[in-house]
């Protein structure tokens, strides 16, 4: 046999090369084998084929690019979660594990000037949950809802579902607490305690609802009422409020809002997977609210209180307001508004029939008329013209102006209130008798007399602080309206007239004052030329007891009214007293001082009665403001009313047989219900 080697053997070069044609792909290959053999040769012929692939490098790139783009959409994606978001998530998923609870301070207390105390806390059990941990399956959570019903039949829970709507179940909102109810009964506030297991996501706290003691209705005007905080109130609040808590919505409750409430707690719990809780891991202290201490007096308020309400039966009337005030400080002793309400409906929970009931009364007794109430004043303003006249130098204390009944200017007649008029009359007589003719000419002149003018009359009432607030610490007080040609001309499309001017001079017309108002500026003429920020705050009460006193800036100061000119107008008051409209005063035990108003304002409507004066004369002691609305004459129905009451403040108050009695408030702690065996 002979030996044989096999040879490759191809014309156009090696038969294993591949061949690139079309687009980059492969050609089959033709091989040949040569078979040599010892006894001559054979050829053998035969082709291979190999199977390849087309590449397309322009498919290739857009694969590329699409996978580069599904990375960077990846990172930026994780960089979202993880950077920019990630303090969220982080506390999302924490607080499936680790809870911030806040622990309510314990609020402020508020007692009169002889630490008598107005209000106290009460323990309020309230019911709240948090969404996220509230059940997901409908059918469990509609067995939860049903349980809470059975226990608390009163819940609002159409209104609850509704809130429950608009919160995402995987937002940061939904592990905040969502109030269900408050003032839950203590049977079944003990009930929720002792299934607090079986009921996931609700959750039961102890905290404090204000309880008001009022010796009289009117001293709802000023303590306010708390209530539970609205989304409004929640958007200004800031991070310190949450949707359970409660504030001052009205009174001293609002304007010392953070004085009162203090400081919250913070505790850091663990819950479990129901979101109940298992341990503390943290908590802060809490800062209890400061305690307000008043300026008010009780019996003094109560009196006032129950001696307007008398005459007003009397007369038929239904609306008034009061201030007595100490004219050396501006402390505010007694603030009456009526008719009034009681807060604790509102501290309680007010319902909507009976929150109706009294913003549709027509006499409006949520308003705090004594600060709020918008009159004209009335011969009240002619102490404020007199010293504007002296002031001003157009008139001395013995110019005279004779009253024959009223003057006339063309075809319009502007009388007196006396039929033929009160003869000759210098300042004091004007104040005394209220002579209209005087403060005619000495507010807008009459044939060569020149008198001040609307716009100077303006400037010398704000002096006197009209047309603005006067500052006292309560919220709502209203600026009163000061007149002026410019401003008739744009509202009324009218001319200024001297009528105008007329009427404004004896406080009629667009003049408008609050009761407040016109107590501020008879302090200055009591006190002999100072003026007093009117205030109810005297101290404040530290939550250990210990009195804190508050800067004394209630001394706004004197005007440039020249002290003679102030003893001028002091001594018209006076004489209003012994031979003028307020007479009746003429036989307290103190002298007194006074002046009476009767302002007109509607063509079918009986005036407004006003009297403002100060006691005893040499050293007051005391401002006190009347208004009675509708109540026709000053010196028919509010002169009565400071005689009776002033008679009781300085000869019957230290033997007053109503004695209030001293209240000691419970003492309430926060958190959870304690159960003893």
């Amino acid at each position: 046999m002979s030996w044989w080697r096999a040879r490759r053997n191809n014309a156009d070069g090696d038969p294993f090369e591949s061949v690139l044609t079309g687009r980059f792909g492969f050609k089959s290959v033709q091989r040949k084998y040569s078979l040599e053999l010892n006894d001559g040769v054979m050829t053998d012929a035969f082709t291979t084929e190999k199977l390849g692939r087309n590449v397309n490098y322009f498919s290739l790139w857009i694969s590329c690019a699409l996978a580069i783009l599904m990375i960077l959409a990846l990172l930026t994606k994780v960089y979202w979660l993880q950077v920019v978001r990630g303090d969220f998530y982080r506390n999302l998923s924490e607080g499936n594990r680790i809870r911030i609870k806040k622990i309510s301070a314990e609020r402020g207390l508020i007692y009169d000037r002889n630490q008598r105390p107005l209000v106290h806390n009460v323990a309020n059990f309230l019911l709240y949950a948090i969404p996220a941990d509230l059940p997901t399956d409908e059918a469990e959570r509609a067995q939860l809802f049903a349980q809470i019903t059975k226990l608390v039949p009163d819940w609002p829970l159409a209104s609850f579902l509704q809130q429950l709507q608009g919160i995402n179940k995987n937002s940061y909102e939904s592990f905040q607490p969502l109030f269900i109810t408050d003032n839950v009964p203590y049977e079944a506030a003990l009930a929720i305690y002792l299934s607090a297991d079986k009921m996931p996501g609700v959750f039961l706290s102890s905290t404090s609802r204000r309880q008001y003691d009022l010796p009289s209705w009117s001293f709802s005007h000023l303590l306010g009422y708390t209530g539970k905080i609205n989304a409004e109130e929640l958007a200004g609040a800031g991070t310190d409020y949450s949707m359970i808590d409660y504030l001052g919505k009205s009174g001293l409750e609002k304007f010392y809002e953070n004085e009162l409430r203090g400081v919250s707690g913070i505790k850091q719990i663990e819950v479990d997977a129901f979101g109940k809780e298992k341990k503390t891991v943290s908590e802060s202290s809490v800062e209890n609210g400061r305690s307000l201490l008043l300026s008010i007096d009780i019996p003094t308020q109560v009196r006032l209180e129950l001696t307007m309400r008398e005459y007003l039966a009397k007369g038929g009337f239904k609306r008034a307001s009061a201030i007595a005030m100490d004219p050396n400080n501006g402390e505010v002793l007694a603030l009456v508004s009526l008719p009034a309400y009681d807060n604790n409906v509102f501290a309680q929970g007010i319902s909507s029939e009976e929150y109706q009931a009294l913003i549709n009364d027509e006499d409006k007794p949520l308003y705090s008329r004594a600060i709020s109430g918008e009159f004209p004043s009335g011969s009240t303003i002619k102490p404020v013209m007199v010293a504007a006249g002296l002031d001003s130098g157009i008139v001395t204390d013995q110019t005279n102006f004779l009253s024959n009944g009223g003057l006339r200017i063309g075809q319009w007649f502007f009388p007196d209130w006396k039929a033929g008029g009160h003869g000759q009359t210098d300042a004091r007589k004007a104040i005394a008798e209220s002579v209209n003719t005087y403060f005619y000419y000495l507010g807008g002149g009459y044939q060569d007399f020149q008198g001040l003018g609307i716009e100077r009359m303006m400037n010398y009432f704000k002096i006197f602080g009209l047309g603005k607030q006067t500052g006292i610490d309560l919220p709502g007080e209203e600026n009163g309206f000061l007149p002026s040609k410019e401003w008739k001309e744009e509202k009324k499309n009218e001319m200024w007239y001297i009528g105008d001017t007329y009427h404004v001079a004896i406080g009629q017309g667009d003049l408008l004052v609050t009761p407040l108002q016109v107590a501020y500026y008879t302090t200055f003429f009591a006190n002999g030329g100072q003026f007093y920020r009117p205030h109810l705050l005297k101290a404040m009460i530290s939550p250990e007891g210990k009195q804190i006193e508050i800067p004394d800036n209630n001394l706004i100061g004197g005007s440039k009214i020249k002290s003679a000119d102030v003893e001028v107008v002091r001594q018209g008051m006076r004489q209003g007293v012994t031979a003028g409209s307020s007479i009746r005063l003429n036989s307290l035990p103190v002298e007194a001082a006074g002046k009476t108003g009767t302002a007109q304002w509607s063509s079918k409507k009986a005036p407004h009665a006003w009297f403002t004066g100060f006691a005893p004369y040499d050293k007051p002691e005391i401002v006190l403001t009347i208004l009675v609305e509708e109540g026709e004459e000053g010196s028919r129905v509010a002169v009565p009313i400071a005689y009776d009451f002033m008679r009781w403040y300085f000869e019957g108050k230290k033997s007053d047989a109503v004695i209030i009695p001293k209240i000691e408030a419970p003492k309430v702690s926060s958190g959870t219900i304690e159960v003893s065996d």
